[in-house]
């Protein structure tokens, strides 16, 4: 792939990033002949089909006592779970970066007001994080950046022997994605994605009932990021300072994996199944437009940009073992907030926002019903053993769960419970979605990032 053509995949030039104030840290196979029916070949691994490292599925941390911690942007997002991190025992956050101080020193501070030793701070330039990667302190590394920066800082973390996890989407483009799996299959560290949705707790509520038969075989899902973030994607600070770019530069699914993920592991995407193939369609880009016409003054530079990506972006996953997925982005119109976490087979059907099921039979004819009856059963160990102290916390305690769990895996030795495999098949449906609206909704092949191994084992880790 040339130069230029990696530039064109990202949109615009992390120069150019910093230049508009989206580098700011803080602010959070070859291509060979078409086959039949359309379907295009995925790029395949630079390795070629078979990689000369072995695979990480099934590799375990290694157990310590006290996990050592560095993070890397402390905008909104990494000062949020900063105070996750601080709140857990046996965790110690050694080192801090953020190409802006104030942000930095300000994260120091609140380690010092929970009573923990003293991050040392990385803010000397948009490369400071290398030498925090380069720490012999380090155990994991936490990255909330802007999306660009995501890969290098992932690729800088495990190279330096750290494992990582990265803030939602992991990676942009197909060729990021290989860059994570065959660099964390090199250096046999961890990359993870770090989906919070996965640790909902209707999300792992469902997750434990369908594990129990109550849906029996599944056949569909249905997943979306529907938010609408206009007032925020255009402010003049945080996401305001570079999340409006891709927009102006990519149409597609530019954020699929918070109603991706839980779905995913009700499916045993990567654990059993795979995704085979998808197709995708755009609506016209009218949201950003209409709130700019409404909102924003006629001086401001922001009437300099053209919006390309299409306000609803729908797309439709194939799996290897036959079964479908609905997938869903909007953050540019009027909307209640949903991920729409669909789930139906056999037997029944679970949707929420609002949450509601139906099973076969059940009494009040075709009617939905409440899930809270099933919670006392089916109610996930995570949030038995810590869902009063998660609630209060960020995006109902689904944050701090999933730190919890994190900490909890890489003190006992435990496999992770999502892997570089998932940050790889996650965040690809944004790239996949891309090149199939862009070619008139023709299907395209997912990639195998797991080389065939999707099908030596079975069930979320979770």
């Amino acid at each position: 792939m040339t130069k230029d053509r990696k530039s064109e995949e990202r949109g615009v030039s992390r120069r150019q990033l910093l230049k508009t104030g989206a580098g700011l840290i803080g602010a959070g196979l070859t291509m060979g002949e078409r086959p039949a029916f359309g379907l295009e070949p995925p790029m395949s691994a630079p390795a070629g089909a078979e990689s000369p490292n072995e695979t990480m599925i099934g590799v375990k941390f290694e157990p310590r006592d006290v996990v050592r911690v560095g993070i890397i942007g402390v905008g909104g997002r990494g000062t949020e779970m900063l105070g996750n991190f601080l709140a857990l025992e046996h965790v110690q956050v050694n080192a801090i970066c953020d190409v802006v101080r104030d942000k930095a020193i300000h994260a120091q501070g609140l380690a010092e007001k929970a009573e923990r030793k003293k991050p040392e701070i990385y803010t000397a330039g948009d490369h400071d994080f290398e030498n925090l990667c380069k720490r012999d302190d380090l155990d994991f590394i936490y990255v909330a950046t802007p999306w660009d920066w995501h890969a290098p800082m992932a690729l800088a973390s495990m190279n330096a022997g750290k494992h990582v996890g990265v803030e939602v989407p992991a990676v942009n483009t197909l060729e990021e994605c290989w860059q994570l799996v065959d660099t964390s299959e090199k250096t046999r560290r961890h990359c993870m994605i770090m989906e919070n949705c996965c640790y909902g707790e209707h999300e792992l509520l469902v997750l434990n009932m369908i594990r129990a038969g109550l849906f029996g075989d599944l056949l569909h899902g249905e997943a979306a990021y529907l938010h609408d973030l206009r007032e925020e994607i255009f402010g003049d600070k945080g996401e305001g300072l570079w999340r409006r770019a891709p927009h102006t530069t990519r149409n597609g699914n530019l954020y699929p994996t918070h109603g991706l993920g839980p779905v995913s592991n009700y499916m045993g995407i990567n654990r059993g199944d795979r995704f085979d193939y998808m197709v995708s369609m755009s609506s016209p880009p009218k949201g950003f437009e209409a709130y700019r016409t409404s909102k924003i003054p006629k001086d401001s530079p922001k009437w300099k940009e053209k919006y390309i990506c299409g306000d609803m972006n729908t797309s439709l996953i194939k799996t290897a073992n036959g079964l479908t997925i609905m997938l869903q982005h909007d953050v540019s119109n009027p909307r209640p907030y949903s991920r729409i976490n669909a789930i139906s087979g056999v037997k029944g059907i679970f949707r929420d926002y609002p949450a509601r099921i139906y099973f076969d039979g059940q009494p009040g004819d075709e009617a939905y019903t409440g899930i809270e009856t099933y919670k006392e059963k089916y109610t996930h160990k995570l949030w038995k053993e810590e869902g009063e102290t998660a609630k209060g916390r960020g995006h109902g305690g689904m944050d701090f769960i999933m730190f919890y769990r994190l900490v909890q895996c890489l003190r006992q030795g435990l496999e992770p419970d999502m892997d570089v495999y998932d940050a790889a098949s996650w965040s690809s449906p944004a790239a996949l979605s891309e090149k199939s609206v862009a070619q008139g909704s023709i299907p395209v092949k997912f990639p195998d990032f797991t080389r065939g191994k999707w099908k030596q084992r079975s069930g979320a880790a979770i």
